[in-house]
């Protein structure tokens, strides 16, 4: 159903699945032929399960353009305890995770992703924060280790403000890093609006979540996730801009609830963003002449 359109693709997030199971036999019923795959199973980041996603890929044809990969340990999300239990700020689970990520990287190179993508944390605002520069510490040597294997590290936006996450990238200064840009979690953290936020770190901007919220209405819990088009993401706004930025990465469908009502969203939104991909190619044509 999917094709490429203003030089962007539409995909679906992916996980790695049962044992011995092809993973992406959903992506294909969806009709794309990309995809991202999201693990948190440490412990399954192995070769055997590398060959097995390998083989699926070129069988169903499939392209993976990343690995978001997730560590180990207590994560809440949430605005009470996610600052001290998510990503790469908390002391406690740094070390351990910086080992996850490279392993997450050693996983990516096998099924010959270019890149990862995690959830750094929140990361401080507070340039002169004790724990700014151990994470950006932290950041940087995983980064440097996916640099040596020709990957690319991609932060996922959500938990810090645009701002942050740009002064950030370029205090690693390394050339490997990008943004894995869920426009729905800068709205869900309350952090800004995907609009805006493209006018901050936009050149950064490798891969999008395709995905929408709604704003949170109290100080300790996220705001929700909702269809694609019906949150405060304005796809009909995003998808000219990043035209007009040249933006050729991939729109990856992630919709974060199961079952039947998640597959009639992903299809839906399918159908939504190919709409749009198609009037923005055909308006910006109409321009030139």
């Amino acid at each position: 159903m999917s094709s490429k359109k203003a030089q962007m693709t539409v995909g679906v997030l992916s996980r790695l699945g049962e044992e011995g199971s092809n993973p992406f036999a959903s992506i294909v019923e969806h009709g794309v032929n990309v995809t991202q795959i999201c693990t948190w199973e440490v412990d399954r980041w192995n070769a055997e399960n590398a060959k097995r996603i390998k083989k699926y890929a070129k069988q169903s044809k499939i392209r993976v353009n990343s690995v978001w990969t997730g560590y180990s340990g207590r994560v809440v999300w949430n605005f009470i305890d996610g600052p001290s239990t998510l990503g790469l700020v908390p002391e406690e689970t740094r070390a351990q995770r910086v080992a996850d990520l490279k392993k997450g990287a050693d996983f990516a190179e096998m099924i010959g992703a270019p890149a990862i993508a995690t959830h750094c944390g929140f990361i401080p605002e507070n340039w002169d924060s004790p724990l700014y520069q151990p994470t950006l510490d932290a950041i940087g040597e995983v980064a440097e280790y996916c640099q040596k294997k020709g990957l690319e590290f991609w932060f996922e936006t959500g938990q810090e403000t645009p701002v942050t996450l740009l002064r950030t990238i370029e205090d690693l200064a390394l050339p490997n890093l990008g943004i894995n840009f869920d426009t729905a979690n800068v709205i869900l953290y309350g952090k800004g609006n995907p609009l805006d936020a493209l006018d901050v770190f936009g050149k950064y901007v490798k891969c999008l979540h395709a995905k929408d919220g709604l704003y949170p209405t109290n100080g300790r819990e996220l705001g929700k996730e909702v269809p694609v088009g019906k949150g405060k993401s304005q796809y009909n706004k995003l998808i000219p801009a990043l035209y007009g930025m040249g933006f050729t990465g991939d729109l990856i469908i992630e919709r974060e609830i199961s079952g039947a009502q998640q597959t009639k969203d992903i299809m839906k939104t399918i159908v939504y963003l190919d709409k749009l991909l198609t009037k923005t190619a055909e308006k910006a044509a109409k321009a030139k002449k």
